[in-house]
């Protein structure tokens, strides 16, 4: 059952990898602008529910609701767009395409959906702005520090202003410092646009930048908000 006002819920998922089973009956909810944190030990499932959330794996059984509509219910082309429009990603190390400079990495969901390059190129820099690496815009990745190469990461998941940002260890291959100020820039910037947050995190000093923590073991979840 999806609970009110929720813009993406799970219900019931689950997912098995041969015989190992990754997901065992989880659930999850999450709101327009909230940062919900996924936690878990390793190999728990965090990582699968959140590839399962964003319609890149389909789970063996259960329901995915997206703003009223069920992610299995969509063809592999609607929810390619459903990544490319309303959804941005955040992974541990970052991702981005060495052979573009850091303002052409921001640019490209822009690019991706049509948007001429000009125009694209002038969104992507007021977002790395915000993110404070305006300054990086014509390095290349291989050029810029790892806190500067993460923060252009995530004026990307930004660019398009998604509904949904899904978070991966955003901050797993970064120091202290610039682990905190990664996540400063990313839940305000997000909250800012009012998008939600999945942050899928072992960590609790980056989980205390949530609103809410759902817990993850041998692929059940708990809300810790609910539980008892």
């Amino acid at each position: 059952m999806t609970p009110a006002g929720s813009l993406l819920a799970a219900d019931a998922l689950r997912k098995s990898y041969g015989p190992t089973p990754a997901l065992d009956g989880a659930e999850f909810s999450i709101h327009p602008g909230e940062v919900v944190a996924v936690m878990g030990p390793s190999g728990s499932g965090k990582s699968t529910l959140l590839h399962c959330l964003a319609g890149i794996v389909t789970p063996d059984s259960g329901t995915i609701t997206y703003a009223g509509r069920e992610l299995s219910a969509m063809n592999d082309a609607e929810r390619s767009a459903l990544r490319r429009s309303d959804f941005g990603f955040v992974f541990q190390f970052g991702q981005l395409v060495p052979e573009l400079t850091c303002v052409e990495n921001v640019a490209l969901p822009l690019r991706l959906n049509g948007t001429r390059r000009k125009d694209a190129e002038r969104t992507a820099l007021s977002w790395m702005e915000r993110l404070e690496v305006a300054d990086v815009g014509a390095k290349r990745p291989g050029e810029v520090s790892g806190g500067q190469g993460q923060r252009v990461a995530v004026a990307r998941s930004l660019v398009t202003g998604p509904k949904v940002v899904f978070a991966d260890e955003p901050t797993g291959a970064l120091d202290s410092l610039n682990g905190e100020r990664v996540m400063e820039l990313l839940t305000d910037a997000a909250r800012s646009t009012n998008a939600a947050v999945v942050l899928v995190t072992h960590e609790a000093r980056v989980a205390a930048y949530s609103d809410r923590e759902i817990v993850v073991r041998d692929g059940k979840s708990r809300d810790m908000e609910r539980a008892v």
